[in-house]
Formats: C-alpha cells, structure tokens, sequence
C-alpha cells in the first residue's frame, strides 16, 4: 500500500495493494493500523455511498467545527475527478485544489482532512462513489462553495454539468468564514 502526498499538505492519495487472480480481485479497503502508519490518522464514524450519472458535478462541500469532517473517498463503479479545495486561512496553498481520478480501475482512494472543501464530477456513465467520514453530518454546520467559483478555477472536465439547485445556490470561495486556520 502507497500512501501518496499532494502538494498540498495534508491531503493523501493511498494506492492499495491489489491481489488478482481469475477470479476477480482482492483489496484492502481500509486497515486503521496501515492508515496510521501511512500518516491518516483518525476514526470514522459514519459511511455514505452515491450514486451518480455522467457529467454530475457534486460540491464543493464542507463542515466547519465542531463538526468538521475529514473524508476517505474512493469509487466502486465508474470513475470521477475528485477534487480538494484548501480552506486553512494562513495556508500556503489557501484556494488552491488538488484534484484526482479515482475509479473502478486504479482503485485509489483521496484522503482530505478538515479543513478542506470537497467536490467531484463524473466522467463516466454512472459512478458509485463512497466515503468515509471522521464526524457525523451536520445540516446546521455544513456549508458550500459555488462549484465554478472564478477564483478556485477548477476544471471539472465535463460539459453541461448537472448540479443539483442546493450547490448553486453555495457562496462564493471569497465570502467564506475563517472557519480553519492553518
């Protein structure tokens, strides 16, 4: 198992061993002990699975404290670009994105820590895509930015996204609260 850094600190591309034989294929899918070892170092407590057809863009989602949420995310079926915003004030890389594919191929999973905003879009026909979650959801303190925000930039790489009218109605990256500093 390869516990991968982004430039961005903080965030972590884990790539699983994968045993393969004719009869389909074996991974670990999460192991706390190899997760802690790798540098993830955090307790789940709730999982959550979504089902999404191509060119959804799904963000840019967040929790501030106390209940800030850190999210393992990976795809069952299909494949989608999985994005990371920094939202640390005082970080290097405040406003920056990583971004990632995940899919039902290279099995990778995205480790992002509080302190981030996190989105994906879909880039094949149907995805299923899941996540684990260090805090429960919170409606009262969950909080968006507008996927397209001109000063994040990100490119989505889908045409005519399909957002549902809550994302579009999120706030602008330059109106968000200092909710984590860096």
């Amino acid at each position: 198992m390869i516990f991968e850094k982004s430039f961005i600190d903080g965030l972590v591309l884990v790539k699983p061993d994968v045993f393969e034989d004719p009869r389909g294929y074996f991974f670990e899918s999460f192991n706390q002990k190899k997760y802690y070892e790798g540098g993830i170092d955090t307790k789940f407590v709730q999982d959550n699975i979504s089902k999404s057809v191509k060119s959804t863009v799904r963000g840019l989602h967040y929790q501030i404290p106390p209940f800030a949420q850190g999210k393992l995310c990976s795809v069952v079926t299909g494949k989608v670009l999985d994005v990371a915003v920094d939202i640390r004030f005082g970080s290097p890389t405040y406003g920056k994105y990583f971004a990632c594919e995940l899919s039902e191929e290279n099995k990778f999973q995205l480790w992002i820590p509080p302190g981030f905003a996190h989105g994906f879009s879909v880039l094949s026909e149907v995805a299923i895509f899941s996540y684990k979650c260090s805090e429960f959801y919170s409606k009262e303190y969950e909080r968006a930015i507008i996927y397209n925000d001109p000063d994040i930039n990100i490119d989505w790489r889908v045409e005519n996204p399909i957002v549902s009218e809550k994302d579009l109605r999120a706030t602008s990256f330059n109106r968000i609260e200092k909710d984590f500093v860096y």
